[in-house]
């Protein structure tokens, strides 16, 4: 039954859709991977190899077919660009921001904390003299409003924003009581 509908007409456009769900997959365990996600990560493995199993199965019995295999490579493409979205609209896991001002850190970093966030400042030398640096770990899902904020109040800021590979304590995740 699956092998007839993997060879007619329809093959094609269930083998391109085969692709993008189990690229997207990918995606996301290879993401996942970075962030530590231990549980989730073998089950979505698991699922993610048997849908390529079926879509290349399908295709490898059709190489005459060149619709099969457009379809197969163009379920790879557009499963990459649908991960990355996904993953950009689940915004998992925590960012760093690194703020670096000429003047006015103090004054940033209560708004930013007024806000919600937490910042530890501290001051450094730059090329052309003393400056304002200011740490955050955020939600990956606040970069936006943090960033909006620093622009606001230092338009000339230099800002990087990083992902962190483990974070222990802070306010964020303080020591847990024994």
């Amino acid at each position: 039954m699956l092998q007839e509908l993997l060879a007619g007409p329809a093959g094609p456009l269930v083998i391109f859709c085969l692709r993008v769900t189990d690229v997207s997959m990918a995606t996301m365990r290879v993401l996942l991977i970075v962030r530590n996600a231990k549980l989730v990560v073998p089950l979505i493995g698991f699922f993610e190899v048997l849908l390529w199993v079926v879509a290349v199965g399908a295709v490898v019995q059709n190489l005459s077919s060149p619709l099969h295999l457009v379809a197969y490579a163009g379920g790879f493409a557009t499963g990459n660009y649908v991960g990355l979205v996904l993953e950009e609209r689940m915004a998992l896991g925590l960012a760093t921001i690194h703020t670096v001002v000429k003047s006015g850190g103090a004054e940033l970093a209560e708004a930013l904390r007024a806000a919600g966030f937490g910042v530890t400042e501290t001051y450094g030398m730059g090329r052309t003299g003393p400056v304002d640096v200011l740490f955050s770990v955020i939600p990956r899902r606040r970069i936006g409003a943090a960033v909006q904020m620093i622009d606001a109040s230092a338009p000339d800021a230099f800002v990087v924003v990083g992902e962190p590979r483990a974070i222990r304590r802070g306010w964020l995740f303080p020591a847990r009581k024994k």
